[in-house]
C-alpha cells in the first residue's frame, strides 16, 4: 500500500490523467467545469444580493409604521433580490390604479424571476455530480477488461506485477470520478439551501407587505409556489 501511494505521489497530475485513459480526460474536464460553475455561481449570488437584506428589512419596518413613502424610497432602484421584490410589492400597493390581484401578480412575477436567477446553473452541478462517478466506473471497467485481456494473452508467463499495475490504473478513474462528484454534490446542496432560504424570505416579505396594504383587501395568501 505504501509503495502504491508513493507511486501515485510521484506521478504528476498529467501523468495520472494519461494513465487513466480517455475517461480520465473527461473527468478532468468536468473538474474544471465544476470549479468554473461554483465560482460563477458565487459571483452571481453575490450580485443578486442573496446575503443582504438590510434595505428590505428597513423598508418593511417603515411600512409597518405606516411611513409608506419612506418605505418605498428605502428599496427604490436597489439591485438586491429582496429589495426588488419589496419595491414591487410596495410600489404596486401604493398605486391606486393597480388592484390587489394585479399587485400580487406583478410581485409574483418579480419573485419568480429572482428565484430563477438564484437557481440558474444548479442543473449543471447536478449533472456533473451524477455523471462523474459513472465516467469513473466506466473507465475502471474498460481498464479491467484491458488488464484481463493482457492476462489471457500472456498465459502462464503473466507477470502479477503487470496485472496489478493495470488494475490500479483502472481503479484510478473511479477515485477521480468520486473526487469530482463529491464537491459538486456538496456545492449543489449548499446553493439549493441558499435559494430555498431566499424563496422563504421573499414570500414572507411580500406577504407581510400585502397584509398591511393601505387599501382594504383580502387576507394574504401564498404568493408563489416553490421554484423548481
Amino acid at each position: 500500500m505504501s509503495d502504491l501511494g508513493s507511486s501515485l505521489a510521484a506521478l504528476p497530475p498529467i501523468g495520472l490523467i494519461r494513465d487513466g485513459g480517455w475517461t480520465m480526460w473527461l473527468i478532468a474536464a468536468l473538474s474544471v467545469a465544476t470549479l468554473a460553475v461554483i465560482l460563477w455561481k458565487l459571483w452571481a449570488l453575490w450580485r443578486l444580493g442573496v446575503w443582504g437584506g438590510r434595505h428590505s428589512r428597513r423598508a418593511l419596518e417603515l411600512w409597518m409604521q405606516g411611513r409608506h413613502a419612506e418605505a418605498l424610497a428605502a428599496v427604490r432602484n436597489r439591485p438586491s433580490a429582496r429589495a426588488r421584490v419589496a419595491q414591487a410589492a410596495i410600489g404596486t400597493s401604493l398605486d391606486p390604479a393597480i388592484g390587489e390581484k394585479a399587485a400580487r401578480e406583478e410581485t409574483t412575477r418579480i419573485a419568480r424571476q429572482t428565484l430563477y436567477r438564484a437557481r440558474e446553473g444548479l442543473r449543471a452541478l447536478e449533472l456533473i455530480a451524477t455523471i462523474a462517478p459513472l465516467l469513473g466506473l466506466l473507465g475502471t471497467v474498460l481498464g479491467m477488461i484491458a488488464a484481463f485481456q493482457v492476462l489471457q494473452s500472456s498465459g502462464n508467463r503473466a507477470d502479477p506485477a503487470d496485472l496489478a499495475g493495470g488494475i490500479w490504473e483502472a481503479l484510478l478513474t473511479t477515485a477521480a470520478g468520486m473526487a469530482v462528484a463529491i464537491p459538486a454534490g456538496v456545492a449543489l446542496s449548499w446553493f439549493e439551501s441558499v435559494a430555498d432560504r431566499l424563496q422563504a424570505d421573499l414570500e414572507d416579505l411580500a406577504t407581510r407587505i400585502f397584509v398591511r396594504r393601505p387599501a382594504p383587501g383580502r387576507p394574504a395568501a401564498r404568493l408563489f409556489e416553490a421554484a423548481e
